[in-house]
């Protein structure tokens, strides 16, 4: 069995992360997932939310929209649409984001064809 994983995260701009880690959690549409060294392979979707890795003890978190994950042969691959390091996070825009989706949604009704896409966008904020 392997002692590390080896994870990349690519999203459509560039590939935002090459490491090995001792382990992985992500937000998969069934829910929370973790992966160790040694996991059977699968693949499964992603929905906006966190992954978090650790390397020598020390946690990383990055924030990811939607998207791909891989486990095989230790090695594990992410597609994902977007992704933002957790210290990288523009923190006031986020909270404008919020607001904007939280007031459009105020107005729509779930029968509007906006308000999906409102919905979406207070999920990521």
């Amino acid at each position: 069995m392997a002692e590390k994983l080896k994870v990349e995260l690519v999203t459509p701009y560039k590939k935002v992360l090459t490491e090995e880690v001792d382990e992985i959690t992500a937000t998969g549409a069934l829910g929370e997932f973790g992966v160790l060294p040694g996991h059977a392979p699968f693949l499964t979707s992603l929905k906006i939310g966190e992954l978090s890795y650790k390397k020598d003890g020390v946690i990383s978190h990055l924030a990811l929209n939607w998207g791909y994950f891989e486990v095989e042969n230790d090695k594990v691959t992410v597609l994902v649409e977007t992704a933002e390091k957790a210290d990288e996070i523009d923190l006031e825009r986020a909270k404008l984001a919020l607001g904007r989706a939280e007031e459009a949604l105020k107005k729509l009704n779930p029968e509007d064809k906006s308000f999906r896409v409102y919905e979406a966008a207070l999920e990521r904020a």
